[in-house]
């Protein structure tokens, strides 16, 4: 469903990808790995057009990401953003319609509400959720609020941008389980971004290790563990000591 062919990238004179080759299969999970600082934001803004690449290809479904119509491009995406990203000023149910009450995703006022109010029911919050703000919820409501706006226009493909940061370990897993059956019911192709290897292993099909600008391994996560690629296996040991140097 993504292809990255040899994609470059730098800011200045800071070389952040540096020839990333990676496919990410239809339907499947594909979890990016690798430490704060190492280009897997810029990966994935890169896929939506958010970042354009110096050099290299990155296609969807066969097509180059940077032509054709950008508002019917956009529409096959759903995102959740790491800080939650929820707006303010406006109530829950209109932060997970927020697709669906403009652009070329608009529905009528009463049918977004109805499919905001069932797509939190699907993260498990209730109807009367619906009608609060965000400042009036938990870390871990917003979260699921983020989830419900992510699949609230049933995206084919799906970005996960460290979804369990700022959560204690319980509800990381909880989001995590939920991204997890979400993403297989609606068949959808995932994308994530995380450094947290609970993340990693409760929602990866496979895993793809980024350092240097490069992917230096991908395989399915049952193999992750015994990859014998010395990054992956430090990064996973989280050791200081190994090819990846900590910065002190």
């Amino acid at each position: 469903m993504i292809t990255f062919t040899d994609v470059h990238k730098s800011f200045g004179p800071k070389k952040v990808l540096q020839g990333v080759n990676l496919e990410i299969p239809k339907g499947q999970s594909m979890v990016i790995i690798g430490g704060s600082g190492t280009g897997k934001s810029v990966a994935l803004k890169s896929v939506l057009g958010l970042i354009s690449p110096d050099s290299g290809t990155i296609t969807v479904d066969g097509k180059d990401a940077t032509k054709g119509d950008r508002d019917a491009f956009l529409a096959r995406f759903g995102m959740l953003f790491q800080g939650g990203a929820l707006f303010d000023s406006l109530p829950v149910w209109q932060n997970v319609a927020f697709r669906l009450l403009r652009g070329s995703l608009k529905r009528p006022r009463d049918e977004a509400r109805d499919i905001a109010i069932e797509k939190l029911r699907r993260v498990g919050l209730t109807p009367d959720v619906a009608d609060l703000f965000p400042s009036e919820l938990s870390g871990g409501m917003q979260k699921r609020v983020g989830l419900a706006r992510a699949i609230a226009a049933e995206p084919e493909i799906i970005f996960f941008d460290e979804p369990t940061t700022g959560l204690d370990p319980i509800m990381s897993g909880v989001i995590n389980d939920l991204i997890r059956e979400i993403v297989v019911e609606m068949g959808a192709t995932a994308m994530t971004i995380t450094h947290d290897m609970s993340s990693v292993r409760a929602i990866a099909d496979k895993v793809a290790m980024l350092h240097d600008g490069i992917i230096q391994w991908t395989g399915p996560v049952g193999e992750m563990d015994n990859s014998g690629d010395p990054y992956l296996t430090q990064f996973i040991s989280g050791s200081a000591e190994g090819p990846i140097e900590a910065v002190r």
